[in-house]
């Protein structure tokens, strides 16, 4: 208990002294929060926004220019060409999907064109 009771007069004594702020930093804090606030009124631009670059110029930066997008470029064409034309060692998916024939054993061995020939 003695620990608790120690533990509430330090707070009470934290509680009870007020720190005060230097003038010189108070004075370059209100200085910095004047720039944020005239900042934020032209959208943060440091310059006009005619002179910034479009989105498709950062896109480019980002990618690594002309040369970044050549290389994008040719790594999708190939797909879209190794997806059409696969090699023979790997599975058609156009195939798969569209020239499948399907068998399928619904009355044990007996196939539907003798069942529609049938006379019954």
């Amino acid at each position: 208990m003695t620990d608790e009771l120690d533990l509430e007069q330090m707070f009470a004594a934290a509680r009870a002294r007020r720190d005060t702020l230097p003038d010189a930093l108070a004075a370059r804090m209100l200085a910095d929060a004047a720039q944020v606030q005239t900042d934020g009124r032209t959208n943060g631009a440091k310059t006009p926004v005619a002179t910034r670059p479009g989105v498709w110029a950062q896109l480019r930066a980002g990618l690594g220019g002309w040369t970044g997008m050549s290389g994008l470029a040719t790594a999708c064409a190939a797909g879209v060409w190794i997806g059409l034309a696969p090699p023979d060692f790997l599975p058609d998916p156009v195939g798969l999907v569209y020239q499948q024939e399907l068998e399928v054993d619904l009355i044990f061995g007996v196939d539907e064109t003798g069942i529609l020939t049938e006379d019954g």
